[in-house]
């Protein structure tokens, strides 16, 4: 079989592909003409002609990837030996805070709006959980219902 380097080079710069994905008709009078030719017109004869055609591009399968997010929803594959960084990092401290924040605003909105807390204990209480005073909504709720500050609370 004749060294098709040329050919290839050729086909692949009018294919718009790499030489990798240049398939050539493998029949045997078909080679012949193939290896005839040698002018970038020839080539795109032989394209046209439906003896020279580009491979399907290879894609890669998500098929272990969506079996791992599977599993990893129910907490498998997340063990010690499948971290990198620090705790820090994979839920930073000010995110942590900010998530805790704002779950204390929209208690304290929701409380204010039912008319649960008046505007001047909301007030009063807003500024204790911007100071970091509750660990959580629940210490918050605990918070109010020890102090008597709402009313049903």
């Amino acid at each position: 079989m004749a060294d098709f380097s040329t050919q290839k080079r050729l086909a692949a710069s009018e294919l718009k592909v790499g030489q990798s994905r240049v398939w050539f008709n493998p029949d045997t009078e078909v080679v012949t003409a193939i290896a005839d030719a040698i002018t970038r017109e020839d080539i795109r004869a032989q394209i046209d002609a439906g003896n020279i055609k580009a491979r399907p591009k290879k894609g890669n399968s998500r098929g272990r990837f969506r079996l791992r997010a599977k599993k990893r929803a129910y907490g498998h594959c997340r063990g010690a030996g499948h971290r990198k960084g620090a705790k820090g990092a994979r839920s930073p401290r000010k995110e942590q805070w900010m998530a805790r924040v704002r779950a204390q605003r929209r208690k304290l909105r929701e409380l204010k709006e039912n008319g649960d807390i008046d505007r001047h204990v909301y007030r009063m209480l807003y500024r204790k959980s911007k100071g970091g005073e509750y660990r959580s909504v629940a210490h918050l709720s605990a918070y109010i219902k020890a102090k008597s500050l709402g009313r049903g609370e």
